[in-house]
């Protein structure tokens, strides 16, 4: 497998693979109206595709929030789940963050994904839970977490 910046070539590969995902694993909970813009947001450092077998099979963004770092839109073809590519993803966005020397940390909906459980294993450290309200019946709270070794642990930083 193969981690690489995302070209202009892979976003509609990755806005179908978004879909799918949607569809068989609630990701996002609410569809967005405009996907491809919403996985190219305006304070993106860098977004980056895995590439396995000739193929896009994950995605994730890393943005700059304040002087920290924020993980966003990781997603895993739901067909390649269980090879660690969401692992790899993640661990790239950390390897980023610390070269860039910025704390990171990430939000997460409470939906008893596959998520929550990938941040645990990694070492990343749970700091807050929010109530939400747009999560209609799939998810009632926000978490909060930060990455191994992150400075942002006592942060309230969104």
């Amino acid at each position: 497998m193969l981690i690489r910046v995302r070209g202009d070539g892979d976003l509609g590969v990755c806005v179908e693979l978004l879909r799918g995902v949607h569809e068989r694993a609630g990701y996002p909970i609410n569809w967005p109206a405009e996907p491809a813009r919403w996985l190219t947001p305006e304070a993106a450092l860098g977004c980056w595709v895995a590439v396995s077998g000739g193929r896009v099979v994950g995605h994730v963004v890393l943005t700059g929030v304040g002087d920290g770092a924020e993980v966003e839109r990781l997603f895993v073809d739901p067909e390649a789940m269980g090879q660690g590519i969401g692992r790899r993803l993640l661990e790239h966005c950390v390897t980023t963050a610390a070269g860039l020397g910025r704390a990171l940390a990430l939000e997460v909906v409470d939906n008893r994904g596959a998520a929550v459980h990938l941040y645990r294993r990694a070492g990343w450290r749970e700091v807050r839970r929010t109530a939400i309200d747009w999560g209609g019946e799939h998810a009632s709270e926000l978490i909060r977490f930060v990455a191994p070794g992150s400075e942002l642990a006592g942060s309230d930083r969104s």
